[in-house]
């Protein structure tokens, strides 16, 4: 009987390549086959990041996803996940790339909920764009008993506002089109003032523009707006 492969999801950070953690490095680089998101026009983010890390014998499987609100992306999923099983039920391990960490709004969570059960899984964790973005602003998040809010922009306008007014601290993620709602809360509660805002994270083309001068009609999904903690420690 054939032993079953493992199944990883490898967080591979927010978009620097040396930020890949040494554990990620080795599987990466070790693993028969490999599995990331792609977009449909064959636009791989994720594989671009660990470009050179990759060997030619490594088997490749893109896994094509709209990105579009109009269409679903869980037939698309369906697809990826049973292309990975084959490999899997055949003894081949199977790496699946992550932007950021695996288990915190990413892809890998529906491959992961599609498989768990059937294979063995280690998930691997990469540092969030939340993590990165913090440290590329140079701000803390958060003090002492501060409790911290991770809020997606797709939130409805009159959520998005009762959890900010609450909030101690927060980030606020894929902004894209959903900027000027944001920034509308933001303002109506005071803190637009706090408010830190970048795009592409530790990227080579990174941004950090004051939130007031952002072109709400250029903001693009990889950006995150950062409302850090006002209880300073004395």
């Amino acid at each position: 009987m054939t032993k079953l492969g493992r199944l990883y999801g490898l967080g591979i950070g927010p978009g620097d390549p040396e930020l890949l953690t040494l554990k990620a490095h080795r599987i990466l680089t070790t693993v028969p086959v490999i599995a990331y998101p792609s977009l449909e026009n064959g636009k791989v983010l994720a594989r671009a990041i660990v470009a050179d890390f990759i060997s030619p014998d490594q088997i490749e499987i893109p896994i094509p996803l709209p990105f579009s609100v109009q269409r679903s992306s869980q037939p698309y999923y369906d697809i990826g996940a049973e292309k990975i099983a084959e490999h899997l039920s055949e003894g081949r391990d199977v790496a699946v790339l992550c932007l950021g960490d695996p288990m915190l709004y990413g892809t890998f969570m529906y491959i992961f909920n599609r498989l768990s059960g059937r294979f063995a899984i280690e998930v691997i964790p990469g540092i969030s764009s939340v993590m990165a973005s913090a440290a590329m602003l140079g701000v803390p998040i958060t003090y002492r008993n501060d409790v911290f809010t991770i809020l997606p922009a797709t939130l409805e306008a009159d959520i998005l506002r009762d959890r900010l007014s609450v909030a101690d601290a927060a980030a606020i993620m894929k902004l894209g089109r959903h900027f000027a709602k944001v920034y509308q809360i933001l303002q109506d509660l005071g803190l637009l003032q706090r408010a830190l805002y970048i795009e592409r994270a530790t990227w080579k083309n990174q941004a950090i523009i004051p939130i007031t001068e952002v072109d709400h009609n250029s903001v693009t999904y990889w950006s995150l707006i950062l409302v850090p903690s006002h209880n300073l420690p004395k």
